[in-house]
């Protein structure tokens, strides 16, 4: 391809298998988003509150709003390319800040057409157009209980005991301090010598 260059990406969107849920935000993840942005958003749609309003209403400048708005009941990421593993880091950050959420997820193949054009117009050569797959994601959290029969459902998680503390009890706890390796590393043996002996022999 040293006689190409690209001129254009053209990337077809694929169908979204959840297309059929109406009044559901959705959060598409590029590769240059920034994940606090994409956290702000999500939360906002997902919490309710007073305090969320009055917070908002102070950010604008104009006091406390007349009413809260009424949290989504499910949102929805979606990302292709390399953008799915900074989908998968927001949905689980909202699922640690909101316990509850019930998740299912959907994977498929996203196709991106590169087209290259020829460096020199005279040389005879004809354009080209490569066909790419990147795979893509959908992750739907949902306060309300979703169908555990379906695949890719995940029921909602008790996260306390990945986060002990320090001394406390639990199989977190425990996994930290094996992970921690006290005891565990290579020591001087009792019965274990190597090179010559410095002590002189019997008879020396």
């Amino acid at each position: 391809m040293e006689n190409y260059s690209r001129a254009r990406v053209v990337e077809q969107p694929c169908v979204s298998p959840f297309a059929d849920l109406p009044d559901t935000p959705e959060v598409r993840v590029r590769d240059g988003s920034k994940i606090r942005n994409l956290l702000r958003f999500a939360l906002s749609r997902l919490e309710a509150g007073p305090g969320r309003a009055q917070k908002e209403g102070e950010e604008a400048g104009s006091g406390p709003g007349p009413s809260p708005a009424p949290p989504c009941g499910r949102l929805l990421f979606s990302a292709s390319g390399r953008a799915v593993s900074k989908a998968i880091t927001c949905a689980e950050v909202v699922k640690r800040r909101l316990t509850g959420l019930h998740q299912l997820t959907r994977l498929a193949q996203s196709t991106v057409l590169e087209v290259w054009e020829p460096l020199e117009a005279g040389s005879g050569l004809d354009s080209l157009t490569v066909s790419r797959k990147l795979p893509a994601v959908w992750i739907l959290l949902s306060r309300e209980p979703l169908d555990p029969e379906q695949p890719g459902y995940q029921a909602p998680g008790h996260y306390d005991a990945l986060w002990a503390p320090e001394g406390a009890g639990g199989p977190g706890a425990g996994l930290r301090r094996r992970r921690g390796g006290g005891g565990g590393g290579r020591g001087k043996g009792s019965g274990r010598h190597t090179g010559r002996s410095r002590e002189p022999g019997k008879g020396q």
